[in-house]
């Protein structure tokens, strides 16, 4: 049944509220903070949201899908060097940005983001492989490096963008410019698995369920 126009105005207010507050504070915020940055009761928020992780879905599906279509526009590329570095540098932005749509993205392994997930992976896998047969991707970088790549490049953007704003395109480029295949690459080791990828992300990401969520 749809919701009465008041009804679907608070609904709006809502989720427009949270979009704002998780930009700022991620997943941290609670839905108490929600509620008054809508300026309604959390009551209110409660009764179109039980929980925060509905009001997340309501937040970031739309946005994980603008991220799918980046990674689709980036295997498109005739150059899947520069597909893959235009992915990272306008992922990274957005995520500077947003700091909510950051631990969305992140979170995309966990079940709850993992339809998008599904979509995104083999995009940016496909991506790589073509990036390592044109040999421009350094021969050691898997797949699971990019993560945690995105987790130290936006967190430096969290802690800075207040007082230098854009310092994290500093490290980024210095990121990139490790990421290109040449002649003197030094080892790096193995690559990080799926699991040490979900470790790492547990400690980057607050979870979507708190004490009041």
């Amino acid at each position: 049944m749809p919701l009465r126009r008041d009804a679907q105005r608070n609904r709006e207010r809502i989720v427009e509220a949270a979009g704002e507050v998780f930009a700022t504070r991620g997943f941290a915020a609670t839905l108490d903070d929600v509620a008054h940055h809508a300026g309604v009761g959390v009551g209110t928020v409660y009764r179109r949201f039980p929980t925060k992780e509905e009001l997340i879905d309501a937040v970031f599906t739309d946005r994980l899908e603008d991220l799918v279509t980046l990674a689709e526009e980036a295997l498109a590329a005739e150059s899947a060097w520069e597909g893959l570095t235009g992915f990272l540098r306008t992922s990274a932005r957005w995520h500077a940005a947003d700091r909510g749509l950051r631990d969305a993205a992140l979170s995309m392994g966990e079940q709850h983001f993992k339809q998008a997930g599904e979509q995104i992976v083999p995009l940016l896998e496909q991506l790589m492989e073509r990036a390592h047969a044109e040999g421009t991707l350094r021969p050691d970088a898997g797949f699971h490096d990019f993560p945690i790549i995105m987790a130290m490049v936006t967190e430096m953007a969290q802690h800075s963008e207040g007082c230098r704003p854009g310092l994290y395109e500093r490290y980024l480029e210095m990121v990139i410019d490790g990421l290109r295949a040449r002649p003197d690459n030094g080892a790096l080791g193995a690559a990080p698995t799926e699991t040490d990828v979900r470790a790492v992300m547990r400690g980057c990401v607050p979870p979507m369920r708190s004490s009041r969520s």
